[in-house]
């Protein structure tokens, strides 16, 4: 079984980042990470988030503000960000505070900013297939891993076991662009271990620790583990359950290592874009 680095992958995406780059006349992509609060995964992907973006040649602004924040408060000093033009790409972390109503930031988010697609306009272009929008990053590192791996996804049989807006559906609209047959899975599917083993290649982003085992894998398929939980032993871990995985997958991303290394590569590429189509 082969083992899908997340490391060789990201060396390709900087590769194309600093073609983007080079285009700019010597501007360098500017990115806005906005954080409410101090959330731990919050921290930890800003700190991945903000070296990536430095190792990508380009420069990454940290946004903290108090948990607290009233929502008058955050609209202001949100909309600072969002409006001042030396920002290229903004990263918000969700989901904000119960005091901040609803979907607003996902709305107040200026598309063409809008480096992790959560903003609705950005939504719907992946949805209709358009090239100009930003999926989710985690979602466009699957494609990215499959891509760099010269996994074919023309006809392949994909299923995803997850519906989440963050990846699961995104990343099935993404999968039909590139001509796969796209099945959804999710806590309600009837027979689930039957309909994973008709995948050519399968996704496991319902983040629930070891869901899927061995025996959900038909022989020689493709198995991309997008999920980040903690055992408990206190270890990192991925949906799928590593052991026995070698007697059935041809391929498969580990965790941690696997997609969780493209996504802030992705990120990164989404800035360079965002300040090529501001500035290009």
């Amino acid at each position: 079984m082969k083992v899908l680095k997340g490391a060789e992958v990201s060396a390709k995406l900087k590769e194309e980042t600093e073609k983007l780059t080079a285009g700019l006349n010597g501007h360098v992509p500017v990115a806005a990470i906005v954080r409410v609060g101090e959330r731990a995964d919050d921290l930890s992907y800003e700190r991945n988030a903000m070296k990536k973006i430095a190792a990508f040649g380009m420069e990454a602004r940290s946004y903290a503000f108090p948990e607290d924040i009233s929502e008058e408060d955050f609209k202001r000093e949100f909309g600072k960000i969002n409006n001042d033009d030396a920002i290229d790409g903004i990263l918000l972390f969700l989901p904000l505070p119960k005091q901040i109503g609803g979907r607003l930031a996902e709305t107040l988010i200026r598309p063409e900013k809008d480096i992790d697609g959560i903003s609705p306009i950005n939504a719907a272009k992946i949805f209709a297939g358009e090239a100009d929008g930003f999926a989710p990053c985690t979602a466009e590192a699957v494609i990215e891993v499959l891509r760099a791996n010269e996994i074919p996804m023309t006809g392949a049989r994909a299923v995803v076991v997850g519906r989440s807006m963050v990846v699961g559906r995104p990343l099935s609209m993404l999968l039909l662009k590139e001509n796969a047959t796209v099945t959804v899975c999710h806590t309600r599917t009837k027979d689930l271990k039957a309909v994973c083993r008709e995948a050519d290649i399968l996704i496991a982003a319902a983040g629930k620790a070891g869901m899927i085992t061995e025996e959900h894998v038909a022989d020689g398929a493709v198995v991309i583990d997008v999920g980040i939980n903690v055992d408990e032993n206190g270890k990192l871990c991925g949906d799928v359950k590593w052991e026995g995985l070698e007697n059935a997958a041809s391929a498969a991303t580990p965790v941690p290592g696997g997609v969780g290394a493209v996504t802030t590569a992705v990120l990164a590429k989404h800035l360079a874009l965002a300040a090529k189509r501001r500035r290009g």
